[in-house]
C-alpha cells in the first residue's frame, strides 16, 4: 500500500509540471488520481464518495455567484476604483486595498479577489515593476486571507472536511497570524509601491469581460478540483498517520516551503491528519500558506493575476522569495520562541 501512495504521490506532485496535457485537464487527473489512491489505501467506500461530492459544494457556488456579480459589477467597480485612487493618497490607498483584498478574499474566494487585482493593477496604471511589487504583496495577503473560511479556497475546504471541524475553525486556529499578516503586506506595499508616472503599465492579457461559459466553466472545474483532493486526501492518511504525526512541527514549518512550487491545497490534503493536535496542523497551514506565495504556482490567485497581466516567473522570483522567506523566518520566531 504505502509504495503504491508513494508513486502516486509522486505522480501527482510532478506530472502537472512535465506533461502538458495533464497540466491542461489538472482537475480531471486530480479526481483519478484522488480515487485511485482512496482505492489503493483500502478507505474508499459510498460515505467517502457521498463526502467528497458534498464538501466542493458551497466553494463552487461560492465562485460561481462571485463570478456573476464580478461580471455584472464590473464597469461601476472600476470606475469606483479610479474614483477613490483619486480621492485617497496613493500610499495609504495601497496599503488599504491589500489589507481590504485579504480581509474580503474568505467572503468571495480567492479567485474573484485575485480577479478585482487585476482590475485595479489595470485601472491604476502602475509602472511594472511597482505592479509587479503590488500584486505579489497582494496575492501574499489574499492567499492567507482566503484560508480563514471554507468557501475561501480549495486548502480551507479540504482542511475543514479532513478535520472535521466548524466553518470558523481556521479562524481561531491561525487567524491572529493572518489578521497581523494583513497590517504587514499593507505596510510594505505603502512603502514600495510607487504613484504612477506615466500612462503605461501593466495591461491584461484578455482585456474583455468573462463570458458566463467561462464563469461556470471555472465553477466546474473548482468543484471537481476540490474532490479530487478530498479523495486523495483520505487515500493518504493512513500513510500520514504512521509517518508524518511524529514529526516535530517546527520541521514540518520548513518542509512546506515546498507549496511555492507546488499547489499548496494538494500538499494540505495528503498532510493534514484529525490525529494531529493544533499546534502541529497551525505549523503545516502557516508553512504552507506563506510559502505558497513565493512563486507563481504556489497558489490559486498567483496563477490568476500572473495569467491575466503576463508576469514571468522570474519576475514573480524576484520579489516573492525574499518576501515569503522574511514573512517564513518571522513568524518562525514568533510561534515557536514568542
Amino acid at each position: 500500500m504505502i509504495i503504491g501512495l508513494l508513486v502516486i504521490l509522486v505522480l501527482v506532485l510532478f506530472l502537472p509540471f512535465s506533461v502538458k496535457l495533464v497540466e491542461k485537464n489538472l482537475e480531471v487527473f486530480l479526481f483519478f488520481m484522488g480515487l485511485l489512491a482512496a482505492v489503493v489505501s483500502g478507505v474508499f467506500n459510498s460515505q467517502l464518495f457521498v463526502r467528497a461530492s458534498v464538501d466542493p459544494i458551497k466553494i463552487t457556488l461560492a465562485v460561481f455567484v462571485a463570478g456573476l456579480l464580478f461580471k455584472w459589477f464590473h464597469s461601476p467597480l472600476q470606475k469606483s476604483i479610479v474614483g477613490l485612487s483619486r480621492k485617497i493618497p496613493f500610499r495609504l490607498f495601497i496599503g488599504w486595498v491589500v489589507i481590504f483584498l485579504g480581509l474580503i478574499s474568505s467572503i468571495i474566494t480567492a479567485i474573484i479577489a485575485a480577479l478585482v487585482l487585476v482590475l485595479i493593477v489595470t485601472s491604476l496604471r502602475l509602472e511594472r515593476g511597482s505592479a509587479i511589487r503590488f500584486v505579489v504583496i497582494a496575492c501574499f495577503s489574499i492567499g492567507l486571507g482566503a484560508a480563514l473560511t471554507p468557501i475561501g479556497e480549495p486548502l480551507s475546504t479540504i482542511a475543514i472536511s479532513k478535520l472535521n471541524e466548524t466553518f470558523f475553525f481556521l479562524t481561531g486556529l491561525i487567524g491572529p497570524q493572518i489578521f497581523a499578516s494583513f497590517l504587514i503586506f499593507g505596510i510594505l506595499a505603502a512603502l514600495v509601491v510607487e504613484p504612477p508616472k506615466r500612462n503605461k503599465g501593466l495591461v491584461e492579457k484578455e482585456s474583455n469581460i468573462e463570458a458566463y461559459e467561462e464563469i461556470f466553466v471555472r465553477a466546474l472545474k473548482i468543484y471537481f478540483f476540490v474532490m479530487g483532493l478530498t479523495l486523495l486526501g483520505a487515500g493518504f492518511e493512513p500513510m500520514i498517520n504512521r509517518y508524518f504525526i511524529g514529526l516535530d512541527p517546527l520541521l514540518l514549518y520548513w518542509l512546506n516551503m515546498i507549496s511555492a512550487i507546488l499547489d499548496n491545497a494538494t500538499l494540505a490534503a495528503a498532510e493534514i491528519s484529525p490525529a494531529m493536535d493544533h499546534f502541529t496542523i497551525q505549523s503545516i497551514l502557516l508553512g504552507l500558506l506563506i510559502s505558497g506565495g513565493m512563486l507563481i504556482p504556489g497558489n490559486i490567485p498567483n496563477i490568476i493575476a500572473a495569467g491575466k497581466l503576463d508576469i514571468t516567473s522570474k519576475e514573480w522570483a524576484k520579489f516573492g522569495v525574499p518576501l515569503g522567506l522574511c514573512i517564513m523566518l518571522g513568524y518562525f520566531f514568533i510561534i515557536y520562541f514568542a
